[in-house]
């Protein structure tokens, strides 16, 4: 998977993302954050916009330590070749986040001197 280092130094790859198990995908540039250990964060209006299923809540602790409620969604996400289930967390960003359980047991390069990123 090859993706870019933005302007604002953020690591930017393509993933595919479907509301039910044999519709279509999209295509959504998402924000590797390695600070983040779950899975997939996504904009509130992007969850909408793609369709995706309400699922429930989770509790999550903020970087300030603050306890939260969340509200959950579930997609289906093409990735690395298989699909599968997983939960997306709703929030009021701008931009959708990948976190490191999906970075598990794969290599990330971000070379900030080419601008490119490489997941594989």
């Amino acid at each position: 998977m090859i993706g870019y280092v933005d302007g604002l130094l953020r690591a930017l790859i393509d993933v595919s993302i479907s509301p039910t198990k044999t519709g279509s995908h999209e295509s959504v540039e998402v924000w590797i954050d390695t600070a983040f250990n779950g899975g997939l964060v996504m904009p509130r209006e992007l969850i909408h916009k793609l369709g995706l299923k309400n699922a429930s809540s989770t509790d999550a602790i903020l970087a300030d330590g603050q306890l939260v409620e969340l509200e959950t969604f579930s997609c289906y996400l093409e990735w690395f070749g298989h699909r599968y289930r997983t939960q997306v967390i709703a929030n009021d960003g701008e931009i959708p986040l990948l976190g490191t359980v999906l970075l598990s047991n794969r290599r990330l390069l971000i070379d900030y001197v080419t601008k490119s990123v490489s997941l594989d």
